[in-house]
């Protein structure tokens, strides 16, 4: 018999957008750090999630910026992202 937190996890898993695995193994802090280290080579953080080297990395500004326009991104995670540009 499962535990309700394996069946909520697996109902998680199932009904995460695809790629959503592949981001559970960064933290905010990482993808910030990633974000630092290609803005320190390429000069901005525009950060196409097509390009096929920083798709994932893409795909996370992406939703940085959603969670900014609909006023879900904290005041702390804000001010790192200013920080740098």
């Amino acid at each position: 018999m499962s535990s309700p937190l394996r069946k909520k996890q697996r109902s998680s898993l199932l009904n995460s957008p695809k790629g959503k695995n592949v981001e559970d193994k960064y933290s905010w802090e990482q993808r910030f750090d990633q974000l630092c280290a290609f803005k320190a080579q390429k000069g901005h953080c525009n950060v196409s999630q097509y390009d096929a080297q920083n798709k994932s990395l893409g795909e996370w500004v992406r939703r940085q910026r959603v969670s900014y326009k609909k006023n879900k991104l904290s005041s702390g995670r804000l001010q790192q992202l200013n920080s740098i540009g």
